[in-house]
């Protein structure tokens, strides 16, 4: 049986946001999407993009892996890559603006590598997928005892650093990025404190994106 949670939630929605934007969704049918963004993100339930960014339908295209990954570019026939497909996608049909890497805190896939501990499903995938991130990892140096969570957030940032460097890999997305009609923003979500922070191209440092916001909204993340 279909879950009811959906079905509940899909009445609230035809009976609220979507009566209220039945002439945008009306527009996209038949003029197809047109989104500047392009998002990567994490398939962590507590991390929706839409959400995070209050957008519309048609604002966004998101893609969402576990850990956000950008694999490197890799032609190899007859392999199927779900991420590079959808880069291909956004960057070549529908010509993004931007891409965005959106990391976030307590991310389990990043947790379960950096702690090496049994895998977070009996399958293969998930291990697989997450050794991308060795790079990542050896550039931070040993993980030093009793560091409490302080490597694993330096590693939840990492990742983000190698999956823009991945992103240059590919030649249609680095040959639009040095002619400046595509640019590569990396980003970071607090769950618990609902802050995000963001890629200083120029410094490599993530810093709040707005700083006006009034202090009793944060906590120390």
């Amino acid at each position: 049986m279909f879950p009811d949670r959906l079905t509940q939630g899909y009445r609230a929605f035809v009976g609220g946001a979507f009566a209220s934007a039945r002439a945008r969704y009306e527009t996209l049918a038949e003029t197809g999407q047109k989104p500047e963004i392009m998002l990567i993100g994490c398939v962590d339930s507590r991390v929706s993009p839409e959400v995070i960014f209050d957008a519309a339908p048609g604002e966004l295209l998101v893609v969402r892996n576990v850990a956000n990954l950008v694999p490197a570019y890799d032609p190899t026939p007859n392999t199927l890559h779900g991420v590079s497909a959808a880069l291909e996608f956004g960057v070549q049909a529908l010509r993004v603006k931007h891409i965005v890497v959106l990391g976030h805190a307590s991310c389990g896939g990043i947790r379960a590598f950096a702690d090496d501990i049994e895998p977070l499903s009996p399958g293969d995938f998930i291990g697989s997928w997450m050794s991308q991130i060795e790079p990542a990892a050896k550039s931070l140096g040993p993980r030093p005892k009793n560091d409490g969570d302080i490597w694993l957030r330096r590693l939840e940032f990492a990742a983000i650093e190698l999956s823009l460097r991945n992103l240059m890999t590919f030649p249609c997305i680095s040959t639009l990025v040095e002619r400046g009609k595509l640019q590569l923003h990396g980003a970071y979500f607090g769950i618990s404190t609902g802050r995000l922070l963001a890629r200083d191209p120029a410094t490599g440092r993530f810093a709040p994106v707005a700083e006006d916001m009034p202090d009793r909204v944060f906590r120390c993340d």
